[in-house]
């Protein structure tokens, strides 16, 4: 791959097709385990659209997620929004043209990030709605941790889209969180954690589910079609292939 010229943000890669323009990608990371499966999948699924080995530029900004979790734990959205910032305006300083966030929790500082962001970005609920409606589901399991099962994130998201959805309950939310926090985000993956979340699964699609959002990052890495009772929406993907697209000109700004 050869890359040639860089004019007002885009850059110009040659490869199999010369016409095709890319944007640079700028990932806000939180948890390594997302981040990490998030851009893995860009670089990856990047040769589908630019061919062999090719894919847009992308760089990433992770602050500690102890900063995060703080935040968290108070309720400090303000806080978790202003962390976010910080790495927005070190991914526009290095000529990122649009941001994503592969972390589905702190996504609740959003509408406080939004109107103080340096650049447009693609929301991760925004894509999965997308998704569900193109696929025909109807009413979604929510899972991921307990601060976005509590949260408005999907909510808002799917109700906008015609969508239903169901939450855990009080004790599969601190379970599912636990795994997600001392485990998952720590790389430990454990056969118990997997079948705790196909019980929970189970049990929404008794509730009359159609389909399960993974809405942690790091659930894609032990649950997907192949052992999940229900069809899954896997944010990480999902947001990966949005921004694919998105810096290869095939959807425009119609996140924020």
């Amino acid at each position: 791959m050869k890359q040639i010229g860089l004019e007002l943000g885009v850059r110009y890669v040659l490869d199999r097709n010369p016409t095709i323009m890319t944007q640079h990608i700028g990932i806000v990371g939180c948890s390594a385990e997302g981040a990490s499966l998030c851009y893995r999948t860009i670089c990856v699924e990047g040769a589908k659209l630019l061919g062999p080995h090719a894919h847009p530029e992308v760089s990433m900004h992770t602050p500690s997620l102890a900063e995060y979790v703080t935040y968290l734990e108070r309720g400090d959205m303000v806080g978790v929004g202003d962390l976010i910032l910080e790495s927005a305006h070190k991914l526009e300083k290095i000529g990122t043209d649009f941001l994503i966030c592969p972390d589905n929790t702190i996504h609740q500082a959003y509408s406080y990030v939004a109107p103080r962001s340096p650049l447009p970005w693609v929301h991760i609920a925004e894509v999965v709605a997308t998704e569900a409606v193109n696929r025909g589901f109807r009413r979604l399991a929510l899972t991921g941790t307990k601060w976005l099962i509590d949260s408005d994130v999907y909510p808002e998201k799917l109700v906008a889209r015609g969508l239903e959805y169901e939450r855990p309950d009080t004790i599969e939310r601190e379970e599912i969180n636990r795994i997600i926090m001392d485990e998952l985000v720590n790389s430990i993956f454990k056969a118990e954690a997997v079948a705790y979340l196909q019980q929970t699964i189970e049990r929404l699609k008794q509730a009359g589910c159609d389909a399960a959002i993974l809405g942690c990052t790091e659930i894609p890495l032990i649950i997907n079609d192949k052992n999940s009772p229900l069809p899954t929406l896997d944010s990480t993907r999902l947001l990966a292939r949005a921004a694919l697209s998105r810096a290869a000109g095939r959807i425009g700004d119609s996140m924020c």
